[in-house]
């Protein structure tokens, strides 16, 4: 619930999170508010200070950088993994998220590109079945999402990112592991690139 409204920007970074509106809104106790407060805290997305409550974390672009080099090893692991076990199906199914991307950025929907690029990661990652890399990636792509939002958003960044993340769609589906390992690192370097430097 509050990690969902945090991950789509329906709270801002800073933004307090007020334990007894949260409560109201989704119809739950106070005690399981908190109770999620607390484990959000433990996946970087809130800061909790005592007797202040909670708010929205700030991830500093320079953190954001440091995730994204972790990112980069375990992402690869994955995608070299993924280009191994990816049967027929599982290929044609990249293939289609590749194809639903293009005619995304085609139609201009930042949104809907995003949250497909999104769920082509998550694919690849799912496909390796490597569980700790799953689980540590799940923890490090939380804190990115509004970053990787607001890349989406830069003039050309969609179109730019299309061609990088085709690249780990065509390598997987045909079966090559170093080409998508070497797609992977390419696309997240490129993240880190962008992230760095002017908007």
């Amino acid at each position: 619930m509050v990690r969902q409204q945090i991950l789509r920007g329906e709270f801002a970074p800073q933004q307090r999170l007020h334990e007894p509106f949260l409560a109201e809104l989704h119809h739950v106790t106070r005690a399981s508010v908190r109770a999620a407060l607390i484990d959000l805290a433990g996946e970087g997305l809130v800061e909790r200070t005592l007797h202040r409550g909670s708010r929205v974390r700030v991830v500093p672009v320079a953190e954001a950088v440091e995730i994204i080099e972790c990112r980069i090893a375990l992402e690869a692991l994955c995608a070299r993994k993924a280009a191994l076990a990816a049967g027929t199906r599982e290929r044609e199914e990249l293939v289609s998220l590749g194809t639903e991307m293009t005619r995304a950025v085609g139609a201009g929907d930042v949104g809907r590109y995003a949250e497909l690029n999104q769920q082509l990661h998550q694919r690849v990652i799912d496909l390796s079945g490597h569980e700790i890399a799953r689980d540590m990636l799940a923890r490090l792509n939380a804190q990115l999402v509004r970053h990787e939002y607001q890349l989406a958003l830069r003039p050309g960044g969609p179109k730019k990112s299309l061609g990088e993340q085709l690249a780990i769609v065509d390598a997987i589906a045909a079966g090559d592991p170093a080409a998508a390992e070497n797609a992977i690192c390419e696309h997240l370097r490129s993240v880190m690139r962008d992230l760095s430097g002017p908007a």
